[in-house]
């Protein structure tokens, strides 16, 4: 088969156009971040040597100036967020309060509409028990990981291999587990992990992501495998990071390992389990990959993001997706309100 270049020359252009842009914008990065300051420092280096040659008193650093020089810095940041984050948080908001063609007003009917429809209360009670469990069990077993691993013999490998599953995108994880989850019929040889041991076991085999609500905890359970690994380092280097006279105080006044890790751990490492329980509430709030991936919503195991997109790209009902979207956005913040007054509160500690 021939190459025809005739045919194929609007995807080379494209492909040029692409190229041509990343190379703008990461020489604009490049100006901005290095020959701009560069500049100016080799300036101001440069009056500094001419003053001291002549004797003149060295010039002084104009602050109407530097406010500038800052803002310059700073343009391109508040530009991109407003493009990126305020302009769709308002445009969301408005069509919240839009029918499905996004031309008529109409209130509060989609807010109303999310808390009615039997479907998607089913959806926001699937979200609350993944923000209820995801984080919880992530944490403790990343904190078990994190407590049996430290100091072993093979730490680095274990924690290696803990870690793993974060380096696999969702869709990944899922297939994965798809695998683990899947079904033949009886009498057939069963490829799925599960169900091969289901079968071993005497029982017979279950198609699992068909059955509501246990689907929603087996996809709950891939969550917990790729977290559990971001939990286990950051609360690993929290404990590593107590000080080893208070560690070495509390054995000679002969606590058990249980007292120690109620007593001296647990308070030590606060900062780090509020840390990662925040994260993995807000990434767990988000989660769209794996409801897609595996059961594409379908038997009772769809969420808010999932749902989302469903009804503003599938079904066309622009607003009710909206709403979903600022339900979403609305239950984040809480929880960065409480992050960053845990920040601060730390800080001024």
């Amino acid at each position: 088969m021939e190459f025809d270049f005739a045919a194929e020359q609007p995807k080379f252009l494209m492909l040029m156009y692409g190229l041509v842009a990343f190379v703008a914008v990461v020489g604009g990065l490049l100006l901005l971040l290095d020959v701009v300051p560069a500049w100016f420092a080799r300036r101001r280096e440069g009056q500094i040597i001419a003053a001291a040659a002549s004797g003149a008193p060295l010039p002084r650093r104009r602050k109407p100036r530097e406010g500038l020089f800052a803002l310059f810095f700073l343009l391109p940041t508040l530009l991109l967020l407003t493009i990126g984050l305020v302009v769709p948080a308002i445009r969301t908001t408005l069509l919240s309060l839009m029918d499905a063609s996004g031309n008529d007003w109409v209130g509060l009917r989609n807010y109303g509409w999310m808390f009615s429809e039997d479907s998607i209360v089913r959806v926001l009670i699937n979200t609350l028990v993944w923000v209820l469990l995801v984080p919880l069990v992530a944490t403790s077993f990343g904190l078990l990981y994190a407590v049996m691993v430290d100091k072993a013999r093979f730490e680095a490998v274990a924690k290696s291999l803990i870690f793993l599953p974060m380096a696999i995108s969702f869709v990944g994880a899922s297939i994965i587990w798809k695998f683990v989850y899947a079904y033949r019929g009886e009498g057939q040889e069963q490829i799925g992990l599960l169900n091969q041991i289901v079968v071993s076991l005497g029982a017979e085999p279950r198609q699992w992501l068909l059955d509501s609500p246990l689907n929603t905890l087996l996809l709950i359970v891939i969550m917990v495998w790729i977290q559990a690994g971001f939990a286990m380092v950051v609360l690993s280097a929290a404990i590593k990071a107590i000080p080893a006279d208070i560690v070495e105080a509390a054995r000679l006044d002969g606590v058990t390992p249980w007292q120690m890790f109620w007593q001296i751990t647990m308070p030590s490492i606060r900062p780090a389990l509020i840390v990662v329980v925040v994260t993995l509430s807000i990434a767990t709030l988000k989660v769209f990959d794996i409801v897609r991936t595996s059961t594409n919503g379908n038997y009772d195991t769809s969420v808010i993001a999932n749902e989302m997109y469903n009804q503003a790209f599938r079904y066309g009902q622009n607003g009710q997706g909206s709403a979903l979207a600022v339900f979403l956005f609305i239950l984040v913040i809480p929880i960065v309100i409480y992050q960053i007054r845990n920040l601060r509160q730390q800080r001024e500690g």
